[in-house]
C-alpha cells in the first residue's frame, strides 16, 4: 500500500496568510525553507541546498497557525503532499506540490514554547488540539487579516512556487 506522508522541520518564510473560503472554512497558507548540511568529505567544505515548500492548512489549525507562528518561526510540518493544478487567466496552465498539513507545532530544538490549548468549536470537523505559541524570544506573530479566498494559485501570492 502506498503511503503518501512527509514531515518537515524548517523555518517560515513568511508570515501566514489567513483566508476564508465561501463555505466559511479557514484556510493558511505559509512558505516553508527546509535546509540540508553536509561536510563534502573530498574537499571538507560544507554545503548546504534549501528547498522551499508552501504549506496549507485547514479549519480550527489555520486559525491556530495564523495566530501562533511568524516568519522566522522554526516548525515541525506533518502532512501529505498534493498536486494541485489551475489555469492562469491568460490560459497558461500551472501546477504545484504542496504540503497539506495534519499537524504543525513549534520546533523545540532551541526554543520554548507556551501551550494554550483552545476551546473545541462547533461545526463536526476535527478538533484542533492545541494552539502552539513560541516562547523564549521567539518572533512575535504577526496579526491575521482575513481576507477571502478565491481559489487562485501562486500567481496571488507574486511569486514562483518553486
Amino acid at each position: 500500500m502506498a503511503d503518501n506522508s512527509v514531515t518537515l522541520v524548517g523555518n517560515v518564510t513568511r508570515d501566514p496568510e489567513l483566508r476564508y473560503i465561501p463555505s466559511g472554512a479557514a484556510k493558511v497558507v505559509f512558505g516553508l525553507a527546509v535546509n540540508r548540511r553536509w561536510q563534502n568529505k573530498q574537499s571538507q567544505e560544507w554545503e548546504e541546498q534549501v528547498s522551499f515548500f508552501n504549506v496549507v492548512a485547514w479549519r480550527e489549525m489555520a486559525e491556530n497557525v495564523a495566530e501562533s507562528i511568524a516568519k522566522g518561526s522554526r516548525v515541525v510540518v506533518t502532512g501529505r503532499l498534493e498536486q494541485r493544478s489551475w489555469e492562469t487567466e491568460n490560459g497558461e496552465k500551472r501546477t504545484v506540490v504542496e504540503i497539506t498539513a495534519d499537524d504543525i507545532g513549534p520546533s523545540l530544538r532551541w526554543a520554548t514554547a507556551q501551550i494554550t490549548r483552545t476551546e473545541r468549536r462547533d461545526g463536526g470537523g476535527r478538533s484542533g488540539g492545541g494552539g502552539q505559541s513560541g516562547g523564549g524570544g521567539g518572533p512575535t506573530p504577526a496579526p491575521a487579516t482575513p481576507a477571502p479566498d478565491t481559489g487562485g494559485g501562486y500567481d496571488d501570492l507574486g511569486e514562483e512556487p518553486f
